[in-house]
């Protein structure tokens, strides 16, 4: 399985592109890409019919023309949502993206996906496993692409998609998220099989790093928008940095 070892996987353009695109559209992973990003997150979650798609919140309400939970749509009626006009006039029209578009985009350009997992309730397994699913099938389509990363703040969606990687003879790596820290966060992440941790960067001390990486965890962090930040946050030893600021970095890929 490829591994991308050939750019800059510090820095992760947060939502597809930052605060430069809507989020979470094509549109923002063009603009990540047109800055010199090669990894990217972004957040999927589920429509009624089981298609996996990019949308944060569980509302439409404030990333798009609708309202209502977006769980309880069908593709069909989620793809004709206008998911751009509220971020600017020229980004109207523009379409809620589907995890195969955004996979097609990873696979022409070969970059890294950190594919987070956004349940509705009750759907955290379900979640999990459609997309591990898709995953799998699409890396097996596409053997020189960059294995995607899939995080989630729900261990539950975690669990169910390492099973069913498990099931089809496929590796990928896992990380949990969370807002704050504590020895129960890093035994979960180990319990999980997890490879990472990604935090808030305001739960992270130089301590914190150091527990974290002994415990075998690659550590990244969100948001970080600030260069005082980041510099002090690359001193510390995180492997990754999740951003809205694409001018941010001087170089990434240098």
């Amino acid at each position: 399985m490829f591994e991308p070892d050939g750019f800059n996987l510090r820095w992760i353009a947060h939502r597809g592109g930052g605060d430069a695109a809507p989020e979470n559209t094509l549109a923002a992973f063009h603009a990540g890409y047109a800055a010199g990003f090669r990894a990217f997150e972004c957040d999927v979650r589920l429509s009624a019919d089981g298609v996996p798609f990019l949308l944060h919140d569980a509302t439409l309400a404030r990333t798009t023309d609708a309202r209502g939970a977006a769980a309880g749509r069908r593709w069909a009626d989620l793809r004709k949502l206008d998911a751009g006009a509220w971020y600017g006039a020229r980004f109207r029209g523009e379409a809620l993206a589907s995890l195969d578009a955004v996979l097609d985009f990873a696979a022409a350009r070969r970059v890294w996906l950190n594919l987070e997992l956004k349940p509705a309730p009750g759907a955290a397994a379900r979640t999990g496993v459609v997309v591990a699913t898709r995953v799998t099938r699409w890396l097996r389509e596409q053997p020189r692409v960059p294995a995607p990363l899939l995080s989630s703040f729900s261990p539950r969606a975690l669990r169910a998609a390492r099973v069913a990687l498990a099931q089809r003879q496929t590796q990928l790596p896992l990380a949990l998220l969370c807002a704050h820290y504590d020895a129960r966060v890093l035994r979960s992440a180990c319990a999980l099989g997890a490879s990472a941790l990604h935090l808030h960067w305001r739960a992270l001390s130089a301590a914190r790093a150091r527990t974290i990486h002994d415990a075998g965890l690659a550590l990244r962090v969100y948001t970080v928008n600030r260069a005082p930040t980041a510099t002090r946050l690359l001193a510390a030893g995180v492997e990754g940095m999740f951003t809205d600021r694409l001018d941010l970095p001087p170089r990434v890929n240098a």
